[in-house]
C-alpha cells in the first residue's frame, strides 16, 4: 500500500494551485479578524455587546449558506460554483470602504459571511477531486494546513501594518487584492469532466446535512467556540486586561510555529490513517494551550513572567493542538460519508465550525460585558474541556462504527 501511494503524486499543479487560494481567501479574511473589534470601538464607538452581535452576523450567514453550497458543488459543475462563490467573496471587502456607518458595516460584514461559507465548501471539495486517492488523507491534512497558515500568519501581518500606518482602508484594500488574486489563480485549475458530474440524487436531508456524521460535527462546535472568542477578543483582551500592547502579532505568529510542528510530529501519524490519535491529540494540547492561556494570569495576577508564559506558551500549544485537531476531524468526517457526499460532508464539518465560532463570538462579547473578559477566556477552557470529554467518551466510537474507509482508524 505505501509502494502504491508513494507511486502517485501528492504535489500536482491543480492541487497547488486550490491550496494557494485556500491560502488567500483564509489571509483575507484573518488579516481583519482581531482588529475589528477595536475598529468598531473606535471608529462606531460599539460596546462590547454589540461588537459580539456584529461579527457574529458574518458566521451566522456563512452557517446558513454551507448546506446549500455542499449540495450546490455535488449535484454542478464545480469550476463554475468554485469561481462564482470567489467573486462575491471579493466584492464584499470593497463594501467596508463604503461602510460609513455602523449599520452599513453590520450589513455588509454579516452579508459577507455567504459566499465565505459557500466558497471554503466549494475550494476544499474541489482540493479533494485533486488528490489521488491512496494520498487523499494525507493531502487532505496540508490543505487544511494551508488554512490553519492563514489564520496564523495573517493576524500577524495585519496587526503589524496596523501599527505602523493606523490605517483601516490599507487593510481593506489589502484584504480585496489578495482576495482577487486567490480567484485569479484558482481560475487556472484544471478540471476532468467526470469530477465535475452532475448529481441528479433525490433531495434529501443528507443532501444538505452528512446525518452520518452528526456527532463530529457537534464536538467541532465546541472547538470552534474556543477558536471564535480567542481570534476575535485576543487583542482587545490583551491590551486593557493584561498590558500586553503589541502582542497578538507575535502570538498568531507562535501559532503557526505550532502549526508547522504539528505536520512534522503528527504526518506521519496521519499516513498511516491514525486519524483518532491524531485527533485525541491535539484536542489534549489544545486543552492545555487553552487553560494556561487564562489559569497563568489569573493564579499569579501581575507577575510578568506568568503573564507571558501564559499568553505565548499557548499560542504554540494551540497551533499545534489545531494542526492535529482539524486535518483529523475533516478526514474522519469524509471517510463517514459516500463518495458523492464529499461537498456535504465538507459543509457539515465547516457549518459545525461556524456555529461554533458563531457562538463563541456572540458568547464572547456578552460575557466580557457582563463579567469580563477573564470570565470569557474562563468559559473558553470550560467548553474545550467538555469538548475533550465527548470525544473521548462517545465521539471517537461513533466514527469508527460509521467509518467506511477500514484502512481509516
Amino acid at each position: 500500500m505505501e509502494t502504491n501511494a508513494n507511486k502517485e503524486r501528492l504535489w500536482n499543479s491543480n492541487y497547488c494551485k486550490v491550496m494557494a487560494a485556500n491560502f488567500s481567501l483564509f489571509f483575507a479574511f484573518y488579516v481583519l479578524t482581531p482588529l475589528l473589534p477595536i475598529y468598531l470601538s473606535e471608529h462606531f464607538h460599539a460596546t462590547k455587546d454589540v461588537i459580539g452581535m456584529v461579527l457574529s452576523g458574518y458566521t451566522i450567514v456563512a452557517m446558513l449558506f454551507r448546506p446549500f453550497s455542499g449540495y450546490f458543488v455535488d449535484s454542478f459543475p464545480r469550476k463554475h460554483v468554485l469561481m462564482v462563490c470567489f467573486a462575491a467573496f471579493s466584492i464584499f471587502f470593497a463594501g467596508y470602504l463604503a461602510a460609513s456607518t455602523l449599520l452599513l458595516f453590520t450589513i455588509v460584514r454579516t452579508l459577507h459571511g455567504g459566499p465565505f461559507g459557500a466558497l471554503t465548501v466549494a475550494n476544499s471539495t474541489v482540493a479533494i477531486d485533486m488528490l489521488p486517492s491512496s494520498r487523499r488523507t494525507e493531502g487532505i491534512g496540508y490543505y487544511g494546513m494551508s488554512n490553519n497558515l492563514a489564520m496564523a500568519i495573517a493576524p500577524t501581518i495585519g496587526i503589524f501594518i496596523y501599527k505602523y500606518t493606523e490605517s483601516f482602508e490599507f487593510l481593506f484594500w489589502l484584504a480585496l487584492v489578495v482576495a482577487i488574486a486567490g480567484m485569479a489563480v484558482d481560475s487556472t485549475v484544471k478540471m476532468a469532466q467526470k469530477e465535475i458530474a452532475v448529481n441528479k440524487s433525490k433531495l434529501s436531508l443528507d443532501r444538505f446535512f452528512l446525518t452520518r456524521g452528526w456527532l463530529l460535527g457537534l464536538n467541532m462546535v465546541a472547538f470552534g467556540f474556543c477558536f471564535g472568542v480567542l481570534s476575535n477578543y485576543l487583542a482587545i483582551y490583551g491590551k486593557e486586561e493584561l498590558g500586553i500592547t503589541g502582542g497578538t502579532g507575535t502570538y498568531f505568529l507562535l501559532c503557526s510555529v505550532g502549526l508547522i510542528l504539528s505536520r512534522l510530529q503528527g504526518g506521519k501519524a496521519l499516513r498511516k490513517g491514525l486519524l483518532t490519535h491524531n485527533a485525541g491529540e491535539g484536542i489534549l494540547i489544545s486543552l492545555v494551550g487553552y487553560t494556561l492561556f487564562i489559569a497563568l494570569p489569573t493564579l499569579f495576577p501581575g507577575n510578568p513572567l506568568a503573564i507571558w508564559t501564559g499568553y505565548y506558551g499557548s499560542a504554540i500549544l494551540i497551533g499545534l493542538g489545531n494542526g492535529h485537531m482539524w486535518p483529523a476531524f475533516q478526514n474522519m468526517t469524509i471517510s463517514v460519508a459516500h463518495n458523492n457526499q464529499r461537498g456535504t460532508a465538507n459543509s457539515t464539518i465547516l457549518i459545525s465550525w461556524d456555529i461554533g465560532m458563531g457562538l463563541g463570538i456572540l458568547a464572547g462579547g456578552v460575557i466580557s460585558e457582563l463579567l469580563g473578559y477573564g470570565m470569557a477566556f474562563w468559559t473558553v477552557a470550560g467548553v474545550n474541556a467538555l469538548g475533550a470529554a465527548t470525544f473521548f467518551a462517545f465521539t471517537k466510537q461513533f466514527f469508527l462504527k460509521r467509518n467506511l474507509n477500514p484502512e481509516l482508524r
